[in-house]
């Protein structure tokens, strides 16, 4: 989407998601189905989804490829210690590191955006993934971003 439709995608999601996750209360540490995350761990690896993409999103306006670090998306739900949080305060950072993304994606330069890169590991990084060696862009990866949360919003809201 060249016309950075899936910010405004994004700011939508938070404010309609931001209610409805702050209703579940206790029941966010309830599992959605048997050997999955909880709501409140699906939160917190939104918050790392959101940390690890922020940098990316940052770093691309300062090198000609679109390689980056991966991440153990279960040892760092573990690590945060997520099913622990204080529910209103990890949706309150979720909320608010997903609006300064949505304000750093805003800002990022067309040239930038969309310049294509033949370099990448989206293969390895992406939620929707692309081949190495097919040209990516940063709007790909930043739109994939959005579609990765509302993804895991729709896995939350889901009758198990």
């Amino acid at each position: 989407m060249s016309d950075r439709t899936y910010v405004a995608e994004l700011r939508r999601a938070v404010d309609e998601a931001t209610p409805h996750l702050l209703a579940l209360g206790d029941a966010s540490r309830e599992p959605r189905a048997p050997g999955h995350w909880s709501p409140r761990e699906i939160i917190g690896h939104l918050v790392d989804s959101a940390s690890n993409n922020h940098q990316r999103f940052i770093r691309a306006r300062f090198q000609a490829d679109l390689v980056f670090d991966g991440y153990q998306q279960d040892a760092w739900v573990t690590a945060g210690d997520y099913q622990n949080a204080p529910w209103e305060e990890l949706v309150a950072l979720w909320r608010m590191f997903n609006l300064q993304i949505a304000r750093v994606m805003e800002h990022v330069p067309d040239a930038i955006r969309l310049r294509e890169a033949s370099r990448h590991n989206f293969d390895r990084i992406g939620f929707r993934t692309l081949p190495p060696g097919q040209p990516a862009t940063l709007d790909f990866l930043m739109e994939d971003y959005v579609r990765h949360l509302e993804h895991h919003l729709r896995q939350i809201f889901q009758k198990p």
